[in-house]
């Protein structure tokens, strides 16, 4: 694929199944999570990894920079990290008698957030501008981020203790959340079995360039959603608002989101037109991290997942005939 070039959905579908199948190396048994992955780098979204330690976040995002030959940083969030940490700092360089900027670990096309609920808000807050705008402002000046950029958080759901939850502000960057889950025991086998040689992510290959994966996902605004389409999205949305089981429903962006999102899954299927079944089909990913439950909700154990999937299904689907 030229690097220059805007690749046909063809291509872009090709590009995304090795990406995936190298990733598929490491990661047993977890296609979905692969494939939402994958799905988010190329809607130019962020993506939230959810779930107790050991089960494989931290490998699924260095595979993935490794398969797409970028830039991989790694931060790792603790109490003590500063924003500076994370965007910049200026130093003052005695030989040129000038401040110059030296960038934080922001600057890379695949940003590894460990255990991000570690740091503190002020510190996470840092992110905002980059995830929003893919750019960093510091001393009055303002610095471009890598093409492709994405941050790939990882978060673990049961220790609070030291930790700061996500405020709304920052769970409202991540086009989508996924959780790993413990793997089927043939797939925990498989992986005992593969690992016995050490470390298994040397063996993941690039199959493509971090110019390519740009080149793809400009290719994808082109995905033509029609008027009934963005309604349905739209309703959907609205629905998360008026659903008596949450006290905060999705913001506008979310539609943003799930209507770029829409768009990937419709070329990954090798359409250059989105279908409902293509908003269905990451709704729940997209929208289930960003609403809150109500008390009511949360004693009677109604996940916001089960209450998004709900709303779902219950959102009439526009006519496709």
């Amino acid at each position: 694929m030229n690097q220059t070039a805007i690749p046909s959905l063809t291509e872009v579908s090709q590009l995304a199944g090795r990406i995936a199948a190298e990733m598929a190396r490491v990661i047993e048994g977890k296609d979905r999570q692969i494939r939402t992955a994958v799905t988010v780098l190329l809607a130019e979204g962020h993506l939230l990894i959810e779930d107790v330690p050991g089960v494989g976040k931290t490998v699924l995002a260095k595979s993935l920079g490794r398969a797409i030959s970028g830039d991989v940083k790694r931060i790792q969030f603790t109490p003590d990290l500063l924003p500076s940490d994370v965007t910049g700092v200026s130093v003052f360089n005695q030989s040129t008698r000038e401040f110059e900027f030296k960038p934080g670990g922001i600057f890379a096309h695949i940003v590894l957030g460990d255990e991000i609920n570690r740091a503190s808000p002020k510190t996470q807050s840092a992110l905002l501008e980059a995830m929003a705008e893919g750019q960093v402002s510091a001393d009055g000046h303002t610095y471009r981020l890598a093409e492709p950029f994405m941050v790939i958080a990882t978060q673990n759901p049961i220790e609070m203790e030291g930790t700061y939850p996500l405020p709304e502000a920052q769970r409202d960057r991540f086009m989508a959340r996924i959780t790993m889950g413990y793997p089927a025991r043939q797939a925990e086998v498989a992986m005992l079995e593969h690992h016995a040689g050490g470390d298994q992510l040397s063996t993941v290959l690039p199959v493509t360039d971090a110019a390519a994966v740009a080149a793809a996902a400009r290719a994808i605004r082109a995905v033509y959603v029609a008027p009934v389409i963005n309604d349905y999205i739209v309703a959907i949305v609205e629905g998360t608002r008026r659903h008596p089981d949450l006290r905060l429903g999705a913001s506008p962006r979310a539609s943003l989101h799930l209507m770029r999102a829409a768009r990937v899954e419709a070329a990954l299927a090798g359409r250059d037109y989105v279908i409902p079944e293509d908003v269905r089909a990451l709704a729940v990913e997209v929208l289930a991290h960003r609403v809150l439950p109500t008390v009511e909700a949360q004693v009677s154990r109604r996940d916001p997942e089960t209450i998004v999937r709900a709303i779902v299904e219950a959102t009439q689907a526009p006519n496709r005939g």
